[in-house]
């Protein structure tokens, strides 16, 4: 790991006191990573971000795991915020899966026991499958409105996987509804104006969230790690029917503790007061239960 200076505040980025690094993949792949380290953590969290975003973005929840006597590390996803190298770019299908399990080890190893995993949306899709897969054997899971499905008609899903193998890494605008994010106006306008965010994805990387999230639902049944399923209930950029599904199909697995909120967005803990009020309360809880 390559030590860098401290990252620079900029809109949407983490103005407490973090630290920040570089990782470099088996590729060759250098990742931006974040810490926020606690000297007296008896625990540590790994929180994997969504499609177009960073792990700036997650300050004020790292903030509430710091409190609570965690540590934190989140990292910038390939193709995302201070990561180099082109928008949401994949050399591979499988390029996500694998650094994650890269990153989870490391931080394993820095810390001294595996963290937590927390992955929200397409972060959340991205760690699911990672652990039903076994690369990756976190003490627990926390999704936050997993992209275990989207609004996109099945024939776009089709043309990804087509042009996942002709032009792979076309730059293709998201289309991601921002109004959809939180009722809070100022998250939205937030996001907008952060220089770190992106509006691209390509077919390589939706090929891989539409298949991801479609095989982590088949697959539900195969989940063997405590797991916390937050879903935001009139969420406008996944449709929260695929965490519905997922929950069927793990119930028997009696791993699986889910959370619905009927009338939150998408990014719960970015909601106004309340909403977050009541998602942090759930997840307080949840974690008190943890072994």
């Amino acid at each position: 790991m390559k030590p860098q200076q401290p990252a620079h505040a900029t809109a949407g980025d983490s103005t407490a006191a973090d630290t920040a690094a570089s990782l470099t993949m088996p590729d060759g792949q250098a990742l931006f990573l974040r810490d926020w380290p606690n000297r007296s953590a008896h625990a540590a969290v790994l929180v994997v971000h969504g499609l177009g975003e960073h792990s700036g973005r997650y300050e004020h929840l790292a903030q509430w795991f710091l409190a609570r006597g965690y540590a934190v590390r989140s990292y910038d996803q390939r193709g995302h915020g201070r990561t180099r190298g082109r928008r949401a770019a994949l050399r591979h299908r499988d390029d996500l899966l694998r650094d994650l399990a890269h990153v989870y080890r490391d931080y394993a190893q820095a810390f001294g026991r595996p963290p937590l995993l927390l992955g929200h949306s397409m972060g959340g899709a991205v760690a699911l499958r990672a652990v039903l897969d076994g690369r990756v054997e976190p003490p627990a899971l926390i999704l936050s409105s997993p992209a275990l499905r989207t609004y996109e008609a099945p024939w776009l899903r089709k043309l990804a996987s087509v042009l996942s193998r002709v032009v792979p890494n076309l730059p293709l605008r998201n289309g991601l509804p921002l109004q959809g994010l939180s009722h809070d106006t100022q998250v939205i306008e937030a996001y907008r104006n952060d220089p770190l965010c992106s509006g691209w994805v390509t077919p390589r990387m939706a090929d891989f969230i539409f298949r991801a999230g479609a095989s982590s639902i088949t697959d539900a049944w195969r989940l063997r790690v405590p797991t916390l399923l937050l879903v935001a209930g009139s969420d406008r950029l996944v449709d929260p029917s695929g965490s519905r599904d997922f929950a069927a199909g793990a119930w028997a697995t009696k791993q699986l503790t889910s959370r619905f909120f009927d009338t939150l967005y998408h990014e719960l803990f970015n909601e106004t007061e309340t909403g977050r009020h009541q998602v942090l309360a759930q997840l307080g809880e949840w974690l008190r239960r943890q072994p």
